[in-house]
This record gives structure tokens, sequence and C-alpha cells, in this order.
């Protein structure tokens, strides 16, 4: 790092820490109409960011729901555009009594900046933003061309970005895609994110008699009851291991590359302390694959919750008239979300015991995406983290999905890469969020050695 750069984000430090609270404090809540004044507030006060930073044709872009945010500086014609993809809604806060703090009243403690949407993800797309106002600040240049697009409905689901980007697809034409979204392995230990799993989400409903019935009289063994219906499905979809049993449901799933399984086993996991820590005696998942390749590189199928009949302290002798479950599957690389789900349905219509009928609603579906771990945006990124952390930089792949990643790489034809500075145990989503101020410090200068180096692997024209 150049000293002018390392000046002004040590001169700068304060400023922009307590910037950041006042963006964290904003309560952006995108799944409670309540908010929708603060979306609109946290969305100028986005632009604002951005333009302040020396972004140009800073826009709030309306798209019906919560706005886009766009900004651009498209001066570097020998150098290729970045898409810099974030959000600026967060999740709900509850339970409030859990927080050692008011949510939305950021504080600074033991290293850590505690708040909603601390690291998911306004702390994170802040780092981008700053990052390139210090190349600007410090050398009136930008060593590549930048676009931002932050939305703010990422957490209910992005529903309105695809039409968006579908009918405005050349405003966000860029080479490559850069998120901030993800995490590190841990503590010191970055890590590039080359892959996440797809998503299929379903809701089953078992509906038998009319109404509730007593399980004596003339009904107790005479009618088939919608509880043991329900969990007689849910048992013939996977096996006492945890395979998927439905049919064809492997049939296109691609297996990791020697490559990534050689950097999934390099990577110090440790299955005993991941018991301990969630004080379980065994880890579960299909014979024949590590903890890490189940969680990562497999496809599940896990039941979210079940509902149906009466569960109070006192008994109940009845016989329910519906029960129903949440089910989601995750999905590995070439899975196609809506193939798995006609399966399922077939599957489940093949198996519904008698007496019952079944109602299969479909909830969200995402697609898997890798980038190969090879490629040269993603080496790049790995020699940025080794930069500004001082230590091996790991490769992983995350269980989870964020949908719009796929997206942006179908739509664009272009690679993502995916440079998270959250913490596994940084509480996204849940009480007491937090984004450590190690990774901000380190995560300003991953990025500015990710920027300067960009260049001279693009001018390569290896992808």
């Amino acid at each position: 790092m150049t000293e002018r750069l390392e000046t002004y984000f040590q001169s700068q430090r304060e400023t922009h820490l307590a910037e950041l609270q006042r963006f964290i404090a904003i309560p952006s809540i995108s799944s409670q109409p309540a908010y929708k004044d603060s979306l609109i507030q946290c969305a100028h006060y986005t632009a604002d960011l951005l333009h302040h930073a020396g972004m140009e044709h800073v826009t709030v872009l309306e798209t019906g729901g919560h706005p886009i945010i766009y900004g651009d500086w498209l001066h570097a014609p020998e150098s290729p555009t970045v898409l810099i993809y974030g959000h600026y809604d967060v999740q709900p806060p509850e339970p409030l009594e859990a927080w050692h703090h008011p949510p939305f009243e950021p504080i600074i403690r033991d290293g850590k900046l505690y708040g909603r949407g601390a690291s998911d993800n306004k702390g994170q797309i802040y780092l981008h933003i700053r990052s390139l106002e210090a190349w600007l600040k410090t050398t009136g240049h930008l060593p590549v061309n930048v676009k931002f697009l932050i939305e703010g409905e990422e957490e209910i689901g992005s529903p309105r970005l695809l039409p968006y980007l579908e009918t405005h697809l050349t405003r966000f034409q860029a080479d490559l895609v850069v998120i901030s979204d993800t995490a590190m392995l841990g503590e010191n230990q970055p890590a590039v994110c080359y892959g996440l799993r797809g998503l299929v989400g379903f809701r089953i409903e078992v509906r038998g008699p009319s109404t509730d019935l007593p399980s004596g009289g003339v009904y107790g063994g005479a009618v088939q009851n919608p509880i043991h219906a329900l969990v007689q499905l849910l048992a013939s979809m996977r096996d006492e291991h945890g395979r998927i049993t439905v049919d064809g449901f492997y049939a296109d799933v691609i297996p990791p590359t020697p490559q990534e399984k050689a950097a999934l086993a390099a990577l110090p996991f440790d299955e005993e302390a991941m018991k301990a820590r969630l004080q379980v005696k065994e880890l579960f998942g299909e014979k024949g694959f590590t903890a890490l390749e189940r969680a990562w590189v497999r496809p599940t199928l896990e039941i979210n919750g079940i509902v149906g009949g009466y569960y109070g302290e006192s008994g109940k002798t009845i016989i329910p008239a519906t029960a129903c479950a949440n089910v989601t599957c995750r999905l590995v690389p070439n899975q196609d979300p809506y193939k798995i789900m006609q399966q399922i349905e077939d599957h489940i219509r093949t198996h519904t015991p008698p007496g019952v009928t079944v109602t299969i609603t479909e909830r969200e579906a995402a697609r898997p995406y890798v980038t190969p771990i090879d490629h040269p945006a993603i080496q790049l990124a790995a020699s940025a983290y080794e930069s500004a952390y001082g230590t091996r930089c790991y490769f992983i792949r995350a269980g989870g999905s964020i949908p719009v990643v796929e997206t942006l790489s179908r739509l664009l034809q272009v690679p993502v890469v995916l440079m998270g500075f959250g913490l596994p145990d940084a509480n996204v989503h849940g009480p007491n969020e937090y984004f450590s101020l190690d990774n901000f410090d380190k995560g300003l200068r991953t990025l500015v050695y990710y920027w300067r180096h960009l260049p001279d692997v693009w001018k390569k024209k290896s992808w």
C-alpha cells in the first residue's frame, strides 16, 4: 500500500467509524412495512455516501419497492469495469431482550462494532465505498472503472431486482462482479468464498377430516391421522444417514474437482471443536464425506418446522384435521431448483398415504453458483487477503445461498468474486450482530490491493 493511502486511512478512521455508526443506526428493515420511511431514508443516505466518495451519476432508482442505489466512476479506459453489489436493508432485530445494547444504537466495544446490519451488509459495503474514496482523494483517479448496485430488498429475496436488471441491463454491464456479503473462515483466517449452494423451499399441508376429531369413539383407528401421514411422507424422502431418496435427486450433481478437494482438505477444520461448540455427541450426514463436504459440496433436504395437532401442557386426545411442514433443499452446481421441485412433487404424489390430501406450496428458489477456484480473479483475491492479513488465505464454499450472485453472473455473463470480511460468529441475523474493527482496517487494505492489481490481471485476457 502506498504511504499516502495508509496515511489517509489512519487520519480518517474515527470519522469513517462514526459515519458507519450513523449508517447502521437507520432501521432499514425491509420485511416490515412500518419501516418504509426508514428504507427511503437509508437509500438516500447510501446515495450520499457514494456522492461524497467521488462517485458520479449517483441515482436513487425507483423499482416499485425499496429503491436501488446506483453510482459509477468510468474514467479508466484501459482497465476493466467492476460492478460492486451490496444491500442496505437489514433483518428484524428480534428478540430485542437478547441484545446487550439497542440494535439501532450502534456501539464500539472490545474491538467490535455492534448493531443490526453491522456485518450484513452495511459494514461490508461501506468498505468498498471508502476504499475507492481513498484512491480518489489521494491520487485523483481509480485504477479500475466501477459501478455500484446497492439494493434494499436482499433480505426479502430481491423480488424486484431481477425484473429491473432485465429491463436496464446495459446500465449495469461490467467485466466482473465483486460482492462482500460473506464470512471469512475465522478471526485472522481470510478466505475466498468461490461457491454457494442453491435453494428450493416448499410447504407441505396434509389435510384429513374436515375438523379435529376425538381419538376415541368411532374415529381413533378408523380415520387417517394427518400428522402420521405427514411424518411418513417426510421420512420417505431421506434415509437414516441423510441421503435423499427422491428419484433423480442426485442425477445432475457435479462433484468437486481434485483442486477443490485439496482446498477443502487444507482447511484448519476441527470436527471435535465443532461438536463441543454445538454440544452434540456426534456429527451427522452422508457416509463417505467429511463434515465440510456435507455442508458445502453436497445437497441436503431439511425439515425446518412442523405444525399440527395440540401441543399444550395438558393433554387433548384428538386426531387433528391438518398438519404442515416447511422443507428446504440446499443444492449444488448443476442442480436445477425447478427440476428438483418437480421431482419432489412427483415423489410426494407417489407416496401420499390413503385417507388424506396433500397441498404443496412452492416458496423460494435459487440456483447454486461456483466460480472456478483457479480463475485469475479468485486467485488475485487470495493474494489481496494475504497481503493485508499477513497469513494464508483459504478457499471455501458456503453452505448457504445468495440468489443474486447467480442472477448477476447469468445476466451479465461475467464471473462473481465473493470477498467477505464478516466472521462466522458475528451473529448475522441474530442478536448482538457485530463487525470486527480488525477486519474493518484490513478489509480496506485488502480491497485497495485488489483494485491496484486487477488491471494487470485483466490485461492478460485470461477470463
